[in-house]
């Protein structure tokens, strides 16, 4: 999944995809936050590759909160999000913990500082866009509401689903974007529309002051330089799987043994 933006001049203004090191590539200034969950006084910018990193350590802490642990040792936690122990230090000093020597993490806290961080102490109202097939699994998911994301509102443009409630929402008619998006307060909008549609959901979502985006649709969309767009193209995913399962299979003999 990568992350695009765009200008509305006609020329597309991407950020790059690929740097000599990820994780020194930074995302927008976020606040380092300490121990106690206070924000420190100078604002560090944490890289983007780390970001994607904290959204997992939180998922693999959460589980574990709900299995009654209340402290997790780096190791442990580093096998969990399948990362090194090195690289989960470093990750979490972009909130200012560091753990405790023979103790480590305690859940809880680390629970905080990741929420607190990623945004997450409000919820973010999502409005999806095209209600096919995708549309309506992302609609009927029960897993947004209790991870902070309630979905607040569906469009699409087929006169056989408007009105009709999915997962207990009326879908609305995509001309009315602009004005439910800002009556329901809907900050992040996800679009799974066919690929000729997108550009102009994209446009009634800014139009509508949505500032963030997840686009299904392979099209690289131009955007203001103030709302983000996060590009999920499935067929990408899996040529890179390809690419992986085709580079094992010249590394490996007829014998079933790797060749260096």
């Amino acid at each position: 999944m990568v992350s695009q933006r765009g200008r509305r001049n006609g020329s597309a203004v991407a950020r790059k995809l690929s740097t000599p090191d990820a994780d020194n590539a930074p995302t927008a200034e976020m606040p380092a936050v300490t121990e106690n969950g206070a924000e420190e006084a100078r604002v560090r910018a944490i890289p983007e590759a780390a970001v994607a990193r904290l959204a997992v350590y939180l998922r693999v802490l959460s589980a574990m909160s709900e299995q009654g642990a209340t402290t997790v040792a780096s190791e442990e936690l580093a096998t969990a999000a399948g990362v090194n122990s090195a690289k989960l230090r470093k990750d979490l000093s972009y909130l200012g913990s560091y753990g405790t020597r023979g103790v480590g993490y305690e859940v809880a806290v680390l629970v905080a500082q990741l929420e607190r961080i990623l945004g997450l102490t409000r919820q973010h109202k999502v409005a999806v866009v095209g209600i096919g097939n995708l549309g309506h699994a992302l609609a009927n998911y029960g897993g947004f509401p209790g991870r902070g994301f309630p979905v607040e509102a569906l469009f699409d443009i087929d006169p056989d689903l408007i009105g009709v409630p999915v997962g207990g929402i009326p879908v609305s008619h995509l001309n009315d974007i602009p004005e439910v998006c800002s009556e329901r307060g809907v900050s992040i909008g996800v679009i799974a529309t066919p690929p000729p549609a997108a550009q102009t959901v994209a446009d009634r979502l800014v139009q509508g002051g949505v500032q963030c985006i997840l686009n299904f649709a392979p099209v690289v969309l131009q955007v203001p330089d103030h709302v983000e767009v996060r590009k999920v193209d499935l067929a990408v995913e899996l040529q890179i799987l390809s690419f992986h399962v085709a580079r094992r299979a010249e590394n490996v003999g007829g014998n079933g043994m790797v060749v260096r």
